[in-house]
């Protein structure tokens, strides 16, 4: 039976295995080491009083549990760092195995056409459910409202392990610990104090802050769902939809781009020159051909009037006014040298990164 309260009763005073953090890294880690080693006893403990909070809330309330990538050597290379550090794991348990995991256990799941995978009930609950019963099959000991002060090696009577001491006071001695604790301070510094060597983590998944550009000024909302994305004097660069906000850019493209930069966005001070190709198929010289051959086509029609490339209408307009032209100008009144303004505005406009967005924390780091 899984207990979950603050308090600690006397089979919590020797656990074998002690397993730091209620979430879905600490429900799962559990689960395995008591289904793998049956007789052992592990403890999971939890500081707030809710266990598996950003389950609930993963996938808009959904879940998405994993993605229909199942091939190791291709998967590592979705991951902006750690790709080499992975191949191994992934070789051992990899989203297949989520997926048979989870089914074996009672929560069929679905593939969705962008390849997220989420439960066949489109609820969290499912996942929530699914871990707390089989952590209680296994036998696995919960506490909630737990809070650990220090965690130090074992060593004054030669026996080896962990010495967890709890807010107060107590102390419980273990064999092992498992950290799974996401993104929390104190945990680095129980790692760090343990030997490990802490990488200090830096936000990810961030939208680019542009403000003041008028040619973003009053777009909020407006999406072009294929745009590409670099950052000048770096390889960064990312293809996908872009969503332009009422503080600058977001989107997935943005997104992913933010998260293979992450480091260098850090160090940058989240300053930089952003260059945005509105058309990602399009670099200058195709999308020069084509103004070309749009203005020997429809020679007499406004350049404003009707957008191209598959843009929106208020956008279009927005770059031809960026590049120079009038908003009465016809197709056969552009020199060269203001198609080439145009081509440049759709094909390689600079936009100024000024910051991340700050519309809520980054939980993703």
């Amino acid at each position: 039976m899984v207990h979950m309260n603050a308090a600690l009763s006397q089979s919590d005073l020797q656990p074998d295995v002690i397993v730091v953090g209620g979430g879905a890294a600490g429900f799962f880690g559990a689960i395995a080491c008591a289904e793998n080693a049956p007789g052992l006893r592990v403890l999971l403990l939890e500081q707030g009083r809710q266990l598996l909070t950003k389950v609930r809330v993963s996938g808009g309330g959904r879940c998405n549990l994993t993605h229909a990538c199942f091939d190791p050597a291709f998967l590592v290379k979705n991951y902006p760092r750690g790709g080499s550090a992975l191949r191994g794991p992934f070789t051992r348990f990899q989203p297949r195995d989520t997926v048979e995991w989870f089914s074996s256990r009672g929560v069929p799941l679905k593939t969705e056409e962008d390849g997220r995978i989420f439960p066949v009930s489109d609820s969290s609950e499912s996942v929530v459910q699914c871990l707390t019963r089989e952590a209680a099959h296994a036998g696995v000991l919960v506490r909630t409202e737990v809070d650990i002060e220090s965690i130090a090696l074992s060593g004054a009577d030669g026996t080896p392990g962990f010495h967890v001491t709890l807010v107060g006071g107590e102390k419980r001695f273990c064999r092992r610990v498992l950290l799974a604790t996401g993104s929390g301070r104190r945990a680095y510094r129980w790692a760090q104090s343990l030997g490990h060597r802490i990488v200090p983590p830096v936000p990810s998944l961030f939208t680019f802050a542009v403000p003041n550009d008028p040619r973003l000024k009053g777009m909020a909302g407006i999406s072009v769902p294929n745009a590409r994305i670099a950052v000048q004097g770096t390889s960064l660069a990312r293809t996908g939809p872009v969503l332009i906000t009422h503080w600058g850019l977001s989107g997935p493209a943005v997104l992913t781009l933010s998260a293979w930069g992450a480091r260098t966005f850090f160090e940058a001070g989240y300053k930089a020159r952003l260059e945005v190709r509105w058309c990602a198929g399009n670099d200058f010289n195709k999308t020069t051909g084509e103004l070309r051959a749009l203005k020997a086509e429809v020679p007499r029609r406004l350049v404003i009037a009707h957008a191209s490339f598959g843009l929106p209408q208020r956008l279009w307009e927005r770059l031809v006014a960026a590049s120079g032209l009038a908003a009465g100008r016809r197709w056969a009144d552009v020199s060269a040298k203001e198609l080439d303004a145009l081509a440049r505005e759709l094909s390689a406009g600079v936009y100024r990164m000024e910051g991340k967005g700050a519309f809520k924390e980054e939980f993703v780091t």
